[in-house]
C-alpha cells in the first residue's frame, strides 16, 4: 500500500459511526473504525472513486474532494497539510550542503545563559548549542556528529531516555509525527529517509510508532525533565523559524515559569553549568 492509502487507512480506522453522525447497528464490524464506503458517502465520492485513492491512485483528484475527504476525516489542521502533499507531491530540490551557523546566531545562543537554547536543522539535528542545553537534555559535544539529532538521542541514548521518565512516550510520539511531517513536506529527500530507515532499523519504539502515522507540526510545548542534580524541570518552550538560513529548521528557546520552582533550579543549574562549545552538523 502507498503512503497516501496507509495514511487515509489509519485516520479512518481512528473514527467510529457515531463519531461521524452514522448509525451503527451493532453488527461487529471485520475492520476498526469507518468502512470505505462509509467514507465515501461524508465525502461525496463514489465508492469506487475512494478505494483507488486508498491504492494510492491520485492523478488529478481535485483540491476541493481532498478537501472533502479531510473534513470526512476530522484531520487536523497538519494532518489535512500532509493529505494535500502526499495527493500532489511538492517537488523539493535535495539539500547539498551542509548548516552554516551565522556568527550573530551562534552569538545570540552564547548570550542566553539562564536557559536552554539550541538551533536545528531539518532532519532534527543540532547544529548548534548552549551550556545550559548541555547541561539540561544531553552534552551533544560527547556524541558522534552523525547521531546528534534529537531523534537519535529520544529513541537511542538510554540516559535521556531516563531523564524524560513518564513523559518519555508523548516526546517520542511528537518526534516522530514531526518527522512524518516532514516527510511529507519533502518526500524526495535522501537525508531524511535515510534517519528514518536507521530509526526503523534500531529502535522497535520507533517502529510501533512510525506505523500509527500521527503528523504534527513542531509549534510549541512543555519540557519534563528529570534531572539527576536539579530534580523535575517543567520547561515550556517556544520554536522561532529562521527564514534567512534555507539550511536552517528552526531556533528552540526554552524558559521556566518565573518566581518558579523551576526556575530557581533552572538559575542554580546555569551557576554551574560548564561551558559547552557548540558544533556544526552536516
Amino acid at each position: 500500500m502507498t503512503e497516501l492509502g496507509e495514511f487515509l487507512k489509519s485516520r479512518r480506522a481512528r473514527l467510529q459511526p457515531g463519531d461521524v453522525g452514522l448509525r451503527s447497528y451493532g453488527a461487529r464490524r471485520r475492520v476498526p473504525g469507518l468502512r470505505r464506503e462509509e467514507l465515501a458517502q461524508l465525502a461525496g465520492v463514489s465508492v469506487a472513486y475512494y478505494i483507488r485513492l486508498e491504492q494510492g491512485f491520485a492523478d488529478n483528484v481535485s483540491t476541493e474532494i481532498v478537501n472533502a475527504i479531510a473534513q470526512a476525516l476530522q484531520l487536523t489542521p497538519d494532518e489535512q497539510a500532509h493529505l494535500h502533499r502526499l495527493a500532489h507531491p511538492p517537488r523539493t530540490e535535495p539539500r547539498q550542503t551542509p548548516p552554516r551557523l551565522r556568527a550573530p546566531l551562534q552569538h545570540l545562543l552564547d548570550s542566553i545563559t539562564h536557559a536552554p537554547a539550541y538551533v536545528v536543522g531539518h532532519y532534527t539535528n543540532v547544529v548548534a548549542w548552549n551550556r545550559l542545553t548541555a547541561a539540561v537534555f544531553v552534552d551533544l559535544a560527547n556524541v558522534p556528529p552523525d547521531e546528534r539529532t534529537w531523534t537519535h538521542q529520544i529513541h537511542l541514548n538510554e540516559d535521556y531516555r531516563a531523564r524524560l521518565d513518564d513523559n518519555w512516550l508523548p516526546v517520542a510520539q511528537r518526534n516522530v509525527a514531526h518527522l512524518r511531517y516532514r516527510s511529507g513536506e519533502n518526500p524526495g529527500d535522501a537525508h531524511l529517509k535515510a534517519l528514518i530507515d536507521t530509526m526503523l532499523d534500531r529502535s522497535e519504539d520507533f517502529r510501533r510508532l512510525w506505523s500509527a502515522h500521527q503528523v504534527t507540526d513542531l509549534t510549541h510545548g512543555e519540557a519534563r525533565i528529570h534531572h539527576p542534580q536539579a530534580g523535575l524541570l517543567v520547561l515550556p518552550y517556544e520554536t522561532l523559524h529562521l527564514p534567512g538560513d534555507p539550511d536552517l529548521s528552526r531556533l528552540m528557546l526554552y524558559a521556566a515559569e518565573p518566581g518558579s520552582p523551576y526556575e530557581k533550579a533552572l538559575n542554580d543549574l546555569a551557576e554551574t553549568a560548564t561551558q559547552t562549545p557548540s558544533n556544526d552538523l552536516p
